[in-house]
């Protein structure tokens, strides 16, 4: 198969060894040239997997339609902010046979649309697919056993991604409900930014355990009254990885928590900001304006949403998990 990869980001790589290792034939995309260049140097990209090694066959490249023109599966693996720009390039040039893999998480803050209907906002295709579940790019490609969900509407689109992605140490898990898994995959990275914050403050593991319980609660909740399954909170993509986002170091979003928890220094913080991906950041806006104007109430996002934006006490946290119906 012939795999075109869009963004040289760690997920996009891990992928891309992922197929690479099943024999797949892989071109990547940056819209960057001095990334482009900085990888071909030495065939890593030092700022987000520095020791990960990426094989010579792989094609790196800033020319979109080349990497595109002749795949039969193209992976859409660029934050969530930039999936609409990426989706209105690729317009220009998918053709009816080509599949798509969308591996980007998150809602678009101005719109509030989840990943896929971005994506859907400018390809008109039932031929898509969305994977997501517990899974750092470094576990990955040091071959961990990982177990992903990989939600579509297509039989056929599931059955080719599988196909070339599955292997000795990767498991996909399939579904038909794509909204269940787009809400799992954007949400986790605001609950892992509350876990984080809770870990700042020094509370154990026991609390940890109450916070999370409580939010897959939440998420249950949302993912029915948005019209997905609620059996989809139990999957990889749900409380997978909620499990793994929300306890580890390892989770950008964790990690800002613990220094919001900490209350770390703001300018220690800011540069975090600036030199990291949070997913959960931009996350936290849009999904609090998507529950308003659905007049949905979860009022952990509304929580979490007043310590992130409107600097609301750290200690509002705890005393919202005992307090919560």
């Amino acid at each position: 198969m012939n795999i075109a990869i869009l963004g040289t980001g760690a997920y996009g790589i891990a992928l891309a060894l992922m197929f690479h290792k099943n024999n797949n034939k892989v071109k990547m995309w940056t819209k960057f040239k001095e990334e482009k260049d900085s990888i071909l140097k030495n065939r890593i990209n030092e700022k987000v997997l520095p020791n990960v090694k990426i094989p010579e066959d792989i094609i790196i490249s800033n020319n979109f339609e080349k990497v595109v023109e002749d795949a039969n599966l193209i992976v859409i693996a660029v934050p969530a902010a930039f999936v609409d720009d990426v989706s209105i390039k690729l317009k220009e040039y998918i053709k009816k046979d080509q599949y798509v893999l969308l591996a980007s998480k998150g809602i678009e803050r101005d719109s509030c649309l989840f990943v896929g209907d971005i994506f859907n906002k400018h390809i008109k295709t039932k031929k898509y697919a969305i994977v997501s579940g517990p899974s750092f790019a470094i576990d990955i490609v040091t071959n961990c056993p990982i177990g992903l969900t990989i939600a579509s509407k297509s039989k056929k689109t599931i059955k080719l991604v599988k196909s070339c992605l599955e292997s000795d140490t990767l498991k996909l898990r399939s579904t038909t409900d794509i909204i269940g898994v787009e809400i799992c995959g954007s949400i986790k990275n605001v609950i892992a930014i509350a876990a984080g914050i809770l870990d700042g403050m020094g509370y154990p593991e026991s609390t940890q355990a109450m916070f999370i319980t409580e939010s897959l609660h939440d998420i249950k909740e949302l993912i029915n009254k948005l019209g997905g399954d609620k059996k989809t909170i139990l999957s990889f993509a749900g409380f997978g990885d909620l499990l793994l986002t929300a306890t580890s170091k390892k989770s950008r979003n964790f990690s800002y928590g613990y220094m919001i928890g900490k209350k770390e220094d703001k300018n220690k913080i800011n540069k975090y900001v600036k030199n990291t991906t949070i997913e959960g950041l931009y996350t936290i806006k849009s999904i609090y304006k998507l529950l308003k104007n659905k007049k949905v109430k979860i009022p952990i996002i509304n929580l979490i949403y007043d310590i992130i934006e409107n600097k609301k006490e750290v200690e509002k946290l705890p005393e919202f998990l005992i307090s919560k119906k």
